[in-house]
């Protein structure tokens, strides 16, 4: 069964002036078919503007949609029954993760979310030692997240998510401000939540090389999806990518180069290893 599913998916920013009165409209996401499984690691791509983000927030309600609908666990995303199981349902983490720690100790801002669900006392901490485990943070449970690199932030933040036992978790360009070792630390923290908790994870980004451990991959481009299909599907397809202002990871550019002069590799190649394998080194 699906957990997200969006059918026909429309999202349309209303630009007015001063008094009020209708100067533009821009079509962000545009008639969006998306289905995702539990338990899927899925990505969404797409370079800035694509629409991407503006899906990314309908997931939990943040948005509502201007035409078509979207279904969370089942639930329509548009019924405000539904608002409170929908949230707790979908969590999300954003690309700032100084926007979402509100603690002054990584403990109590893991235990901030259960703490307004009205879980009890008891099982607050045991959910926030639980969910610091999964992310690798719980020997700095009683640090002050100021003192925190931002990969270590970000961990904080999807910990606090987690804490709320969600069955989603939509992660909405978590890398963007990170360096190269903090975007490894939170990628690999998100791929041990879905290998082993098998929580559904939807992570939109921009960086080719955060998806090649996904289940499935959507690209978007002018709020529609412009390829979709497993991460060796569309590295397959480079010079597609690269027409769609996007970035191709340095192994999978390289292979297709040597593919291109003659050398008899597959197409998709993603890691350093399948390269070497190909060329039978």
């Amino acid at each position: 069964m699906s957990i997200i599913k969006t059918e026909k998916l429309v999202f349309e920013y209303i630009r007015r002036d001063e008094e009020g009165n209708v100067e533009g409209i821009v079509r962000a996401v545009d008639e969006v078919d998306m289905s995702v499984r539990q338990g899927d690691f899925v990505a969404i791509l797409g370079h800035n503007g694509s629409g991407k983000s503006t899906f990314a927030k309908h997931i939990n309600a943040i948005l509502y949609p201007t035409e078509g609908t979207v279904w969370v666990d089942g639930k329509d995303t548009a019924d405000d029954r539904y608002l409170w199981d929908i949230r707790q349902m979908a969590g999300m983490v954003f690309q700032n993760p100084d926007n979402q720690i509100i603690g002054q100790v990584v403990e109590e801002d893991v235990g901030f979310g259960p703490e307004n669900m009205g879980v009890p006392t008891e099982e607050i901490w045991s959910r926030v030692e639980e969910s610091l485990k999964a992310v690798g943070m719980y020997e700095y449970r009683h640090k002050s997240p100021n003192r925190l690199s931002g990969g270590q932030k970000q961990r904080v933040s999807i910990a606090g998510v987690l804490a709320m036992h969600p069955k989603c978790i939509v992660l909405d360009e978590p890398t963007a401000m990170l360096d190269p070792n903090g975007r490894k630390e939170v990628i690999r923290a998100v791929r041990a939540l879905n290998d082993v908790e098998r929580i559904t994870v939807l992570l939109i980004t921009h960086y080719m090389e955060e998806i090649i451990y996904a289940d499935k991959v959507f690209v978007m481009d002018k709020g529609k999806i412009a390829m979709e299909g497993t991460p060796k599907q569309i590295f397959s397809q480079v010079e597609r990518l690269q027409s769609l202002r996007l970035d191709v990871p340095q192994i999978t550019l390289l292979a297709y180069e040597l593919r291109k002069s003659g050398l008899n590799i597959p197409e998709g190649i993603l890691t350093q290893r399948e390269l070497a394998e190909a060329l039978g080194l």
